[in-house]
């Protein structure tokens, strides 16, 4: 059987996925380390793309410990899927990369992602909270230094109170990561400053 994640926000809504280890099986054991070491809990919502995606995080989750990358092996599998709504996948930076702990909900089918983006799971419950959290009003920002791409914040702190996993009796190990990378600017010390009109 397939590990479960829930997500459990503020508000006592659970987002349920199934975890796809037989498909992605390091980026899995990403998701899993990073939950099962709390790195999830009490965290606000950091950008939302109305339409497009739900980022649970722009930053790495604001820890040090999250700050790391995954060998981006996508091109070497035959059973890609691509990122769409109802899917749980890992964001990336470049090509030979993917983030080992941002997670996102894709809002539509992504076709330009598809080698980039793993898709590390399918909810199970809870479409109903990522819609409303996809629909909350939101405001853009600017970030120092300008990162050039759109990033807006929930208007209400939108927080994930926790992630917990039931990996159904299976030990996953500590994913396998890319040494001696160059941090990208959002994981940085960034002062937000209002968005220009």
């Amino acid at each position: 059987m397939n590990p479960i994640a829930t997500i459990t926000m503020q508000n006592g809504k659970k987002i349920v996925i199934e975890l796809l280890p037989d498909i992605a099986y390091n980026e899995v054991a990403s998701f899993i380390w990073a939950a099962e070491h709390g790195y999830y809990d009490n965290h606000t919502i950091e950008r939302i793309v109305p339409g497009s995606w739900i980022d649970m995080s722009y930053r790495a989750f604001g820890h040090e410990e999250c700050k790391y990358f995954l060998p981006n092996r996508l091109r070497e599998r035959d059973n890609l899927k691509t990122p769409a709504l109802g899917d749980l996948c890992l964001g990336y930076y470049s090509d030979a990369d993917i983030s080992g702990t941002e997670y996102f909900f894709p809002l539509k089918t992504c076709d330009h992602l598809i080698n980039n983006c793993p898709v590390i799971g399918r909810v199970l419950e809870g479409m109903d909270e990522i819609l409303r959290i996809a629909a909350v009003p939101v405001r853009p920002v600017k970030y120092d230094p300008d990162l050039g791409v759109e990033i807006n914040v929930p208007l209400e702190p939108e927080i994930i109170s926790k992630v917990t996993i039931d990996a159904k009796g299976v030990t996953y190990p500590e994913p396998e990561k890319l040494p001696n990378i160059t941090f990208p600017p959002s994981w940085g010390t960034i002062t937000e400053v209002p968005a220009t009109k």
